[in-house]
């Protein structure tokens, strides 16, 4: 069985410090950091990072990825405090919120809880910035979407390009023209 390395990473930790600093000063309206999408960038990029490695090193070693254990550990981690974020959320917002605002949020917490609020948030406004979006609670968890999103495909990609090539190049022609796509 393979586990997954609790190497503290400075470097990592660094770059989560930067993201996270951009993604407040652009929430702050701080104006020489107008660009908080970077911070979120760099998130995606930890994650895909880190992720790969964990899958690609799995691949090495087992010839397969288990998936139950891939998306155990993302739900053990990810599920509890989601799910205590949404119910107090739909409950503060029961008695904040007007019965037209309650059902926005109530809609976009269902969309939260499957990971598609992205999706939800785009066909809703289309636009991030909207006044009916940036009053939604929920409207943070579109990052989180698209990265479990990721994750669902991601794993699946590598043990394809990992397992069933003899081609140690294929790994990287398979990810490559993913990225590339």
């Amino acid at each position: 069985m393979l586990r997954a390395s609790n190497h503290y990473r400075l470097d990592i930790e660094g770059l989560r410090t930067i993201a996270v600093g951009l993604v407040v000063a652009f929430h702050y309206d701080v104006r020489a950091f107008h660009g908080g999408y970077i911070g979120v960038d760099i998130f995606f990029v930890i994650s895909g990072y880190l992720i790969t490695g964990l899958l690609t090193r799995e691949v090495r070693a087992t010839a397969t990825i288990d998936f139950l254990r891939f998306y155990g550990r993302r739900a053990k981690r990810l599920l509890p405090a989601a799910l205590l974020t949404t119910i107090v959320t739909l409950v503060v917002g029961s008695f904040v919120f007007s019965p037209p605002e309650m059902l926005a949020t109530s809609k976009a917490a269902f969309a939260s809880s499957i990971y598609l609020s992205n999706f939800w948030f785009l066909r809703a406004t289309l636009d991030y910035f909207a006044a009916e979006s940036s009053l939604n609670p929920f409207l943070h968890t579109w990052s989180l979407s698209v990265e479990e999103q990721f994750y669902f495909v991601w794993p699946a990609l590598i043990l394809f390009c990992g397992v069933h090539s003899k081609n140690n190049r294929r790994p990287l022609i398979g990810i490559g023209i993913t990225i590339l796509l």
